[in-house]
């Protein structure tokens, strides 16, 4: 191909004076015609960390042969990774959420200092994915996002297992439903391979929603981790770099208002995490578009929930890949005026086009029972709730699919922690009507967000999943369902009302009315904010500091360079 156009500060001019650069790179494999080819990262965020990106180092060869062979030269990078689901219950996970903005700012770093033209950013897990994608906006050069793909479900007395089984487990062992012989059996076959939890939980969550954003290849969502169709994916997102290279394509080009629109609608239909709405919104700040809680609210009026996925449906990711994937509900959405046809894509085409000869799904129910149809819904709107009160001034996220019941009102039972409720909630002081209340977990307060899931998972695990409601200014794994919600802001160690609560306060959750209220006089109100004082940061040195200091509300989607 023709030599690199070099739009970009590339490290490779002509000219003597860039002897030495030309002299580091070839002890890293350059040759002399490598010189003039677009110079394109593939980032990798492999690890044995965690299962979700075990593999990612040979979807990443796979990304730089596809590079090479379509006349581009492929630098290849690693980035960092933590697992949510090892570190999860611990104080560890405050890390988790960090992680997305150190993954975001490495990445950015390598393409910037080295000047690439272009870049394929491979992800696996929940922070690295909107990480990967935050990166590829800030650096707006042309540059796809490949997904590690989902894992298999471990099998037990004939059911599909994934981690939040082991999770739920758990709350069974310690009402006395299952034996330790079993629970360890169920530990044991949960997680059988490679790849990302195996519901709609946040990776697939969001997977799916980078694929609708335009800024993966289709079909990329839905693909089994361990499978030659998603090596395929990841050779092809190396020449589609080349490609949009050529074209000069930037994935700000693709991340418009409206692709953003496209994102939210596919997340509301799939039954999507609620980890979607903090990511979206920072996504959407990295590439300057306008994006906002209410935004869920508006388009959530219109989407109907259609997919019967895990964790409030019976179905996992694979059962979804094993149908058809991702691109017959695209073509569906579309067809109903529910998706813009026009945004461009990381194939070079629209939306429209890349759809346009999908396959639909078998019939419902004889074909398929896991996709909907439109006049037969599991929700005629937004399972994603956004509330607002005076416990939640500035919003807080639900994610209610209507199984749970659409309000509870219930007398408070207040932890400091989420160790705290977790020992409440397996002691049995957790009783039927009571909303669980976890605060000082906001992305100041934690610090960093940690998810709520071993509370969750051992209310549902103890049988009180329709008989207790939970608020949190932390947020939930993708994992959690239940009468659950996260994100409350003002979060309490900012002065937030949640961190006024006192015991047996009484709390009413309105998923009709969107409305998160506590049920107190003002003037006590008043009393109460009047006697409160900001506590200590819990961390003085350190990432975790650094966070604390920088974070934004979880309503701005927690970034850290808000100003």
């Amino acid at each position: 191909m023709s030599s690199c156009n070099r739009n970009f500060s590339s490290i490779v001019v002509d000219g003597n004076d860039r002897a030495p650069n030309r002299s580091m790179l070839r002890a890293v494999g350059f040759d002399d015609e490598d010189f003039e080819k677009p110079q394109i990262a593939v980032c990798s965020a492999w690890s044995m960390v965690t299962p979700c990106n075990s593999h990612l180092d040979e979807l990443g060869k796979a990304s730089v042969e596809g590079v090479d062979q379509a006349g581009g030269k492929a630098v290849p990078f690693g980035t960092i990774t933590v697992s949510d689901g090892i570190s999860m219950g611990t104080p560890g996970m405050r890390y988790s959420l960090v992680s997305r903005e150190v993954i975001a700012d490495s990445i950015e770093t390598v393409v910037g200092a080295e000047g690439m033209d272009g870049l394929v950013a491979i992800g696996g897990c929940d922070k690295n994915m909107p990480a990967c994608v935050m990166a590829l906006a800030r650096m707006n050069r042309p540059g796809i996002f490949v997904y590690g793909g989902t894992i298999l479900p471990g099998i037990h007395k004939e059911k599909n297992l994934d981690i939040v089984s082991v999770f739920e487990a758990v709350g069974s062992h310690a009402s006395g439903k299952m034996d330790q012989d079993e629970l360890t059996e169920i530990e044991k076959k949960a997680i059988p391979g490679p790849g990302s939890c195996g519901g709609m939980y946040t990776a697939n969550t969001m997977s799916s929603a980078i694929e609708a954003l335009g800024m993966s290849l289709p079909d990329s969502s839905a693909q089994l981790a361990v499978s030659d169709e998603k090596k395929i994916d990841a050779r092809d997102a190396g020449a589609a770099v080349v490609n949009l290279i050529e074209k000069n394509i930037k994935p700000r080009d693709i991340m418009t208002r409206e692709a953003f629109e496209n994102a939210i609608t596919v997340v509301i239909t799939l039954g999507g995490s609620t980890n979607a709405v903090l990511h979206l919104i920072a996504m959407a700040h990295t590439a300057d578009v306008p994006l906002s809680l209410d935004d869920f609210t508006e388009i959530g009026k219109r989407v109907p929930v259609l997919c019967d996925l895990k964790p409030s449906g019976k179905y996992n990711m694979s059962h979804f890949v094993r149908i058809g994937g991702l691109s017959p509900l695209l073509k569906t959405l579309l067809e109903e005026g529910l998706l813009h046809g026009n945004c461009m894509t990381v194939t070079g085409k629209t939306l429209a086009e890349n759809v346009k000869d999908a396959s639909p799904y078998a019939p419902y129910p004889t074909g398929q029972d896991l996709v909907r149809p439109f006049n037969d819904p599991i929700k005629p709107d937004s399972h994603l709730r956004i509330l607002y009160g005076n416990l939640a001034a500035d919003g807080a996220v639900a994610k209610i699919t209507g199984k749970e019941g659409l309000k509870f009102s219930g007398k408070a039972i207040v932890y400091e922690s989420e160790e705290a409720s977790l020992r409440g909630i397996l002691d049995g002081e957790v009783q039927a009507g009571h909303v669980i209340v976890i605060r000082n977990e906001g992305p100041v307060g934690g610090p960093g967000m940690r998810e709520m899931l071993s509370p969750t998972s051992a209310i549902m695990g103890k049988g009180l999943g329709k008989e207790v409601a939970l608020i949190t200014d932390g947020r939930f794994s993708g994992g959690s369902h239940g009468f659950v919600v996260g994100h409350v802001t003002p979060e309490a160690a900012v002065g937030g009302l949640i961190g006024l609560i006192e015991k047996d306060d009484q709390i009413t959750i309105d998923a009709e009315n969107n409305e998160l209220v506590l049920n107190i006089p003002d003037d006590e109100i008043k009393k109460r904010k009047a006697a409160w004082k900001q506590p200590k940061p819990k961390e003085s040195r350190g990432v975790l500091a650094k966070y604390a200091k920088l974070v934004s509300s979880a309503s701005l989607g927690a970034i850290t360079d808000g100003f």
